[in-house]
């Protein structure tokens, strides 16, 4: 028989209880609690996780079935199915929140060493979201139509170790584009984006913050060419510089951009981007553009 330390009690090694302590003063996640706390709640759900429980009910049986090994696990406060849910509903989520972005960054400097396809000096992130069904009876406030709820993981995925840099959860009526006005702007990184996050108010915000971009164009585009370079492969069409045409268009952005025209010979259709990116050749933008899949498979995985 195994008389070791069980492998659940060993993978929450990783997590020391002391910084977690300080996210729970900062919250006051404890407050008005005496026996089971955001600690013993922490494992109840990430024993859950890791084992495939599928409800509450489900979560208790499983680990009162061998009372004598909770203190094992690390669980010291009694666990019971109303106890847990109590403790789902009325703790504070900024605890777990500041847990996860710890980890994250624990996580991001373990990659931020790892080669890409093409050199690449910035930090690249990609900006998309997906969309979660959820039942309307249980999450009412994330009500879409009538008969409809569900919820938007808007993730900003740093393509170095395909991990994701900042994540919020949203309604599903919450337009994409709206995630450039909460998350933080890392100077000198390029985010990568599809044409769902076209603003050009935001994006002139992301340009005066030191960011750079690349972003596909609508079929729309209203665009006036200052100038053009000669591509230096084939496969880019075009590659201009000038400045948006209309007025409330060259009133949120007023500065010149570089509009990028590549044909790609695969999937045999014209892309357009656009960038602030000037030092860089057209076929770099479109392969950093085509980088921006990760995040799609991130949302499979």
């Amino acid at each position: 028989m195994n008389t070791g330390r069980p492998v659940f009690s060993q993978l929450m090694d990783w997590i020391h209880p002391q910084p977690f302590q300080r996210f729970v003063e900062r919250h006051r996640g404890n407050y008005k609690t005496q026996t089971f706390s955001c600690w013993d709640q922490f494992l109840c759900m990430a024993f859950a996780q890791l084992t495939f429980r599928e409800s509450l009910r489900d979560i208790v049986g499983c680990l009162t079935a061998r009372p004598g090994m909770l203190y094992r696990l690390g669980i010291h406060g009694p666990v019971a199915r109303s106890t847990l849910a109590d403790a789902n509903e009325t703790r504070p989520w900024q605890v777990y929140a500041d847990l996860a972005y710890s980890l994250i960054n624990r996580a991001r400097e373990l990659y931020r060493g790892e080669e890409l396809e093409i050199e690449l000096k910035n930090t690249v992130y990609a900006l998309d979201c997906t969309t979660v069904e959820v039942c309307i009876g249980l999450f009412p406030w994330a009500k879409h139509r009538s008969f409809s709820a569900g919820v938007k993981m808007h993730t900003v995925l740093d393509l170095r170790g395909s991990i994701p840099a900042y994540i919020a959860v949203t309604p599903s009526r919450v337009h994409d584009v709206n995630l450039l006005d909460t998350f933080p702007h890392d100077p000198g990184s390029i985010y990568v984006m599809d044409r769902g996050y076209l603003d050009f108010e935001r994006l002139y915000r992301l340009h005066l913050d030191e960011c750079f971009y690349v972003i596909r164009a609508k079929d729309n585009l209203k665009f006036v060419r200052y100038r053009s370079a000669p591509p230096a492969d084939k496969r880019a069409r075009s590659d201009q510089v000038g400045r948006l045409r209309g007025f409330y268009s060259r009133k949120s952005y007023p500065e010149p951009l570089r509009k990028v025209h590549f044909f790609d010979p695969i999937s045999e259709l014209d892309l357009v981007f656009l960038t602030n990116l000037c030092q860089a050749d057209a076929l770099t933008i479109a392969r950093r553009y085509k980088y921006r899949w990760q995040v799609e498979l991130f949302f499979i995985k």
